[in-house]
This record gives C-alpha cells, sequence and structure tokens, in this order.
C-alpha cells in the first residue's frame, strides 16, 4: 500500500504534508480500494490543518470538539473536489472549504434568530475589531466610531453589527431583569394589542357618514352611544315613544353600515341586545 510521502519545506506551516504526489496518483485512480486509502490518508495528512482553522472559532458558543468535526467535514469535502490539473495548492483551496463548513454550520445551527448574510458579516467585523481594540485601549470598551474607523465600516453598520453580537442565544420571557428586586421578568415588559387602536380607525371612520344623517338622528345617537342613556331615557328626552327610538336607531345604524362598511359599525349592529346598556356607535 503506497504511503502519503510528507515533506514541510514547501508549505508555510510545519503540519502541512507535501502530498501535490499523493493528488496526482488519486485523480489517477479509479474508484476502489485503492483510491479509497489514499483518500483516507490524505485526509488523516491534513487534520492536524483542519483542527488549525478550527481553533479560529473557539469561544464563539460552540465546544471544540464539535468544531474539529464540522472542520473535518469540510476537509473531506475539498479533498473529494480538489482537482490538482488546475495548477493550484491543495492548501489554498482547502482552507476557504473547511472555513466556509464552519461558517455554515454557525449560520444553520447555532443562531436562535435568522439574520441576513450580511448582517452576519458585519458582526463578524465588529467583533474582530473589538478583539484588537481592546487590547490597543485598554480600561474601557472601543467607542463605535473608533470600531468604524478601524474596520473601515460607518457608523451606522457598527451599531448593526453590534446588535448581531447577542444574536446566538435568546433569553427566557421568564428571565429576570438586571437590577430587578421584586421579580420582574422580559415578559412584563412586552406590550399586548391595544383595542383602542380599533377604536380610533372606527370613528374616524363613520365621522363622514354621521355628517349626513339628519340633526335628530345625530342626536339619538348621541345620547344613546356617548351619553350612555337607555332608549327610554331618550324617548323622554325627546317627547316621543320608546318605539319610536329604537326604528330610528335600527334606522341610523343600517345607514351607517351601508356607507362605512359593517367592520366600521360592528358595535352599533349589536343594539338590539344591548338597548338599556351604555354603548357606542
Amino acid at each position: 500500500m503506497p504511503v502519503v510521502p510528507v515533506s514541510t519545506k514547501h508549505h508555510p506551516h510545519d503540519d502541512a504534508p507535501d502530498t501535490a504526489a499523493a493528488f496526482a496518483r488519486l485523480s489517477a485512480l479509479p474508484d476502489g480500494p485503492e483510491r479509497q486509502a489514499l483518500r483516507d490518508e490524505l485526509v488523516e495528512s491534513w487534520l492536524p490543518m483542519a483542527r488549525r482553522v478550527a481553533s479560529r472559532f473557539r469561544g464563539r458558543g460552540e465546544n471544540v470538539e464539535d468544531l474539529n468535526q464540522v472542520a473535518a467535514l469540510g476537509l473531506v469535502k475539498a479533498v473529494d473536489r480538489y482537482d490538482p490539473a488546475l495548477g493550484n495548492a491543495f492548501e489554498s483551496y482547502a482552507v476557504p472549504t473547511i472555513t466556509g463548513e464552519i461558517k455554515r454550520h454557525f449560520r444553520d445551527h447555532m443562531w436562535v434568530l435568522h439574520v441576513p448574510r450580511r448582517v452576519q458579516d458585519l458582526r463578524n467585523r465588529v467583533r474582530a475589531a473589538l478583539k484588537d481594540l481592546v487590547q490597543t485601549i485598554p480600561g474601557r470598551r472601543p467607542t463605535v466610531t473608533e470600531i468604524a474607523e478601524y474596520a473601515h465600516l460607518s457608523e451606522d453598520e457598527v451599531r448593526t453589527g453590534l446588535e448581531a453580537l447577542d444574536c446566538f442565544a435568546a433569553l427566557s420571557l421568564d428571565a429576570e431583569l438586571p437590577g430587578s428586586e421584586d421579580g420582574y421578568d422580559l415578559a412584563d415588559t412586552l406590550g399586548e394589542p391595544d383595542a383602542g387602536f380599533d377604536l380610533v380607525i372606527d370613528r374616524e371612520a363613520v365621522k363622514p357618514a354621521l355628517r349626513t344623517l339628519p340633526e335628530r338622528d345625530r342626536t339619538i345617537l348621541y345620547l344613546r352611544f356617548f351619553g350612555g342613556m337607555t332608549q327610554l331615557g331618550i324617548a323622554q328626552e325627546l317627547g316621543i315613544s320608546q318605539m319610536h327610538v329604537s326604528r330610528l336607531l335600527s334606522g341610523c345604524c343600517a345607514t351607517l353600515r351601508e356607507q362605512v362598511g359593517t367592520d366600521a359599525a360592528q358595535a352599533p349592529s349589536h343594539e338590539g341586545g344591548r338597548a338599556n346598556t351604555p354603548g357606542r356607535p
């Protein structure tokens, strides 16, 4: 069984083997046990380089063993796809392939929130700038302006990158807020749907239609829905029968619904079922 020759004199790293001849032989071999064995030897020879690439991503929320495994997967893909006939060194092809595999792993498995690729790139550049700047600016955190100048980004891009730094993980809604002494948690800060907004829309939509009604009809609607008066009270106020008031109210509501639509006048449509309770048009 041929052994992959190892030489380090033509490579920038001590653990980079000289496998040019082995790759040339691999490309000429047909599928079979001999080719599989040579492929496995090539992968094993380049594993130290793959682990070195994986070490660049330590401290980002993933354990070392998983990083090494993803890097090894990228190395296998690089070995299978590398074409020595193109004249490029294997390492120059393998390093970007392994790096891309690790980055895809972070994008697909580590991000709790879906973040666009552009924002992820900004995050990485801001993170690298922060790491370098904290060594030259002791005692304080670099400012947005300093990060922007160092990373050649705009200040808005830096702010976007800083916001994305915490997107790998999410807080539970039951998490207690920092400095809270009475159990005030994150869920307490979230808003709820406000039905008042729908009421504003309905009132604004019905105003033009109300202006077209006769004055007596507008008075009856005002007393009923804004004055909170019962039909009997309105009848006594205007000197007409309660039955007449009921017919007028029904007619007014039907007219409003016809002009502004059922949604805008949904509240008055229930007049018959709450004749003795205050309401709104």
